[in-house]
């Protein structure tokens, strides 16, 4: 439970590879977080990530494995991870795979490991990990959506599409929560340079992990619903959500 002063003290990651991740729960540690449990599909290489996180001050460190696409796993493996934590003031969706454009855009198969993922994998397990959430009566719920969501585009339109189902179903959710103590928070980063965008060429107005934590950490103390980052996205997106579809078809970004 947060403690005296409000502050995150236990903090459930899925997907604790991210480099955006591991800055967030680091940050997090800054502000008095002390107790981690990182789910990743293969737990056995988040040693590195362990050590970084008891060196920034977190005291309790586990790692657990978590398969976004098995969702039939999901309900027990939610049941056993707040088993674990007993008590689980933030959980932090950070999991998802940018998948190979071309690829995904004339096979089937890339397209729906894409979509299974980040979209089918990210509502299959918020369902129950809300309820958990709704039971204790408290908690957070942050989101890593993506600005390549807010309007898709054509340069690689299977993973945008799959952002914006995701952001969607959190924002949804986020408004059928209201009234409850359990609040949904989505973010949305352009361009950030992590080990999964290695090797491309940054767009503009592209941040680091550590300014994408930053914002979540900013973010979670003013209660925010959406988060930006960085800010200015937000007046970029609002003109090429708005220009005509025939314009933004020729934009080559």
């Amino acid at each position: 439970m947060k403690d005296a002063l409000g502050s995150v003290q236990s903090v459930l990651v899925l997907g604790g590879g991210s480099d955006i991740a591991k800055a967030t729960v680091k940050a997090l540690a800054a502000e008095r977080a002390r107790t981690v449990l990182l789910a990743a599909r293969k737990p056995d290489r988040l040693d590195g990530v362990v050590d970084e996180l008891r060196r920034a001050g977190v005291t309790s460190v586990d790692t657990v494995e978590f398969d976004a696409t098995d969702t039939a796993g999901h309900p027990s493996f939610v049941a056993d991870a707040f088993g674990r934590m007993g008590d689980v003031d933030l959980v932090l969706v950070a999991f998802g795979v940018l998948g190979d454009a071309d690829l995904a855009a004339r096979d089937a198969g890339a397209a729906l490991d894409v979509v299974r993922t980040n979209y089918l994998g990210a509502v299959s397990v918020l369902v129950p990990v809300v309820q958990r959430l709704v039971a204790q009566g408290h908690g957070t719920v942050v989101v890593l959506s993506s600005v390549a969501g807010e309007r898709v585009r054509k340069s690689n339109f299977v993973y945008g599409s799959s952002k914006a189902g995701v952001d969607g179903f959190a924002q949804g959710l986020g408004d059928w929560l209201a009234g409850t103590a359990v609040h949904v928070m989505v973010v949305r980063p352009g361009f950030v340079r992590t080990k999964m965008t290695a090797g491309m060429k940054p767009a503009p107005l592209s941040t680091t992990p550590e300014a994408v934590a930053d914002a979540i950490v900013g973010g979670l103390r003013r209660g925010a619903d959406t988060v930006w980052v960085p800010g200015p996205l937000r007046w970029v997106m609002a003109v090429l959500r708005h220009l005509p579809r025939a314009v933004f078809r020729r934009l080559d970004f």
